[in-house]
């Protein structure tokens, strides 16, 4: 019986790509932000704190990216797809610890399979969104 399963994972040099990127994303937008990057089983591969960011989006930036790549739903998405369960589970799950339930975290796929989360945090929810695309599109990669 064979029960070894490997899975893909963002590697360090992509997520460091990603990361710079979506801060220079930021930074033509005239924006500071944290930005996150974690792989396949939500560990951080890396992490970009642009100076005058806020200290407290640190952990909303790591959290977004655990969030998209937990669920592999972008975080903006979570809103809309809340509304097709019950009560309990739209009020239960936004309790979780490290779940986020706004804009700024996407899934990282390569060929179909999701390999890590980025998540960024600092900007509104729109410009953290769009920056986390900014990072996905200099890796070539679907957002």
């Amino acid at each position: 019986m064979q029960i070894a399963h490997s899975q893909s994972v963002i590697d360090w040099e992509a997520a460091a790509v990603a990361v710079r990127e979506a801060a220079a994303h930021a930074q033509t937008m005239g924006i500071r932000i944290n930005v996150a990057v974690v792989d396949a089983g939500g560990t951080l591969a890396a992490f970009l704190r642009m100076p005058g960011a806020p200290l407290h989006s640190v952990d909303i930036a790591i959290d977004k990216a655990y969030t998209a790549v937990s669920f592999g739903l972008a975080t903006s998405q979570w809103h809309a797809a809340l509304q097709q369960h019950s009560s309990a589970v739209r009020e239960g799950i936004v309790l979780r610890p490290r779940f986020v339930a706004f804009g700024g975290g996407v899934p990282i796929l390569a060929s179909g399979q999701r390999i890590g989360g980025i998540g960024v945090s600092g900007g509104s929810e729109h410009e953290d969104e769009v920056c986390a695309h900014a990072g996905l599109a200099a890796l070539g990669l679907p957002s």
